[in-house]
């Protein structure tokens, strides 16, 4: 039973304090229900970062399933991405109960985008990076996009959840500024792509956002003035479009 495989990964004690908290804004057990998750998948995370949604997905799939790692190669020393590998590759090794069975492969867009051979994935997962490609170029979040539609079998889904922009504004601009992306922009090159658009959920969304800020001056980060983080601590975390693809 998903269901209470999922609530167990997110009551689990590897998992600290400070991540469970997130889970208020984050709905891990609504979101990946949302996108259809099964213990028995071979599901791909793409660049976990600290790896909040590794706690949860690789108990899950421990056992029947799959759960493979697209993070960033352990190379080039010193720079941030290298110590994040550095501290991912690590997590991995501090569990084996936990994360022992956890496969990974090199992911740094816009060189290294494959994911695996075509057709074998059920799943690819996506949380809150989507900007961060778009920073680069907006060549490169189409290029990983692509990678995702090759790597899944037909029926397989692609799990989107990201930053929302105001509606229609310019992509660019709103993910280099303030981290976000226009839900409009992120729908068209799902489909441009060659996906069908599946769903659509407001499951991560906060109305409290106005969206016309930084997402990191908001919770976790709260980059910024200590005399703005009350206010900010009441909007929460950022706006968060959640989108459910699939290949047909």
């Amino acid at each position: 039973n998903v269901n209470a495989l999922l609530h167990q990964a997110v009551a689990g004690n590897w998992r600290s304090a400070a991540h469970k908290a997130r889970d208020q804004y984050r709905h891990p057990i609504k979101t990946l229900d949302f996108f259809g998750l099964k213990p028995d998948m071979g599901v791909i995370e793409l660049s976990p970062g600290g790896g909040w949604y590794t706690e949860i997905l690789a108990p899950v799939l421990r056992d029947h399933g799959q759960l493979i790692e697209a993070a960033p190669p352990l190379t080039g020393d010193g720079t941030f991405m290298h110590n994040m590998a550095m501290r991912f590759s690590a997590k991995l090794k501090s569990d084996p109960a936990v994360y022992g069975k956890v496969q990974t492969v090199p992911f740094a867009p816009p060189a290294e985008v494959k994911l695996g051979p075509d057709n074998s994935a059920d799943m690819v997962l996506t949380f809150r990076n989507t900007h961060d490609w778009m920073n680069h170029s907006p060549q490169t979040l189409a290029k990983v996009f692509q990678a995702a539609f090759n790597v899944l079998k037909h029926g397989g889904t692609f799990g989107v959840v990201e930053h929302r922009a105001k509606p229609f504004a310019d992509a660019e601009t709103s993910s280099k500024a303030l981290h976000r992306i226009p839900e409009d922009y992120m729908i068209e090159l799902g489909l441009k792509t060659g996906f069908r658009l599946a769903g659509v959920s407001e499951i991560n969304a906060n109305p409290k956002d106005p969206e016309d800020v930084n997402v990191h001056r908001l919770p976790p980060d709260l980059v910024g003035p200590k005399s703005d983080h009350a206010k900010l601590n009441a909007i929460g975390e950022a706006d968060r479009m959640t989108l459910k693809f699939v290949k047909p």
